[in-house]
């Protein structure tokens, strides 16, 4: 389905240069490029007015919380704004009455060492939707965020390290 510009949505690609499948892997294949040769990229974007595309997020990071959509990247864009804030990582952790709640990993500039926890949630009620305010805020050190060998972040590794270090391993949404 094609959206109106200025929505948010699965970006899709097709050409050239998109393979036609996923080596020995048909169910791959199937469930990620359709019969008509689109494949299914995973990222979320908005198509601008003026034809540039943006990316917000990855599908597979989005957090659903009691069916409003919360795209990590907006939420680490908001924070980074915190002039005390020098790297933050936004996820998903389980909640038995929402499904999912923002959790935020922030690691302070050197020098600010009297942020807390309450001092971040201030700084977002009322700037961005309540849904959206992280519900935990970790603070870590730099050596504590997972990292592949390219340098990249592992979100699904610090989403399970917050669940262990919140108590969630267990919570269930009913």
């Amino acid at each position: 389905m094609i959206l109106p510009r200025g929505e948010r949505g699965e970006v899709l690609v097709r050409g050239y240069a998109v393979m036609r499948c996923y080596w020995d892997s048909e169910d791959q294949t199937k469930e990620e490029i359709t019969a008509d040769r689109w494949y299914h990229t995973g990222d979320i974007g908005v198509m601008h007015e003026n034809g540039s595309l943006s990316i917000v997020g990855r599908k597979k990071d989005m957090i659903v919380r009691g069916g409003e959509n919360i795209y990590p990247t907006e939420v680490e864009q908001y924070l980074f704004r915190h002039p005390k804030i020098e790297d933050v990582q936004v996820v998903g952790v389980p909640d038995e009455r929402y499904g999912e709640v923002v959790c935020a990993w922030i690691r302070l500039h050197d020098s600010a060492d009297d942020v807390t926890t309450e001092d971040i949630r201030n700084f977002c009620k009322g700037r961005i939707a309540h849904f959206k305010v992280p519900r935990y805020i970790l603070f870590k050190k730099e050596s504590e965020f997972p990292l592949t060998v390219t340098g990249k972040v592992k979100k699904y590794e610090i989403r399970e390290l917050s669940k262990i270090e919140l108590g969630l391993q267990q919570v269930r949404f009913s």
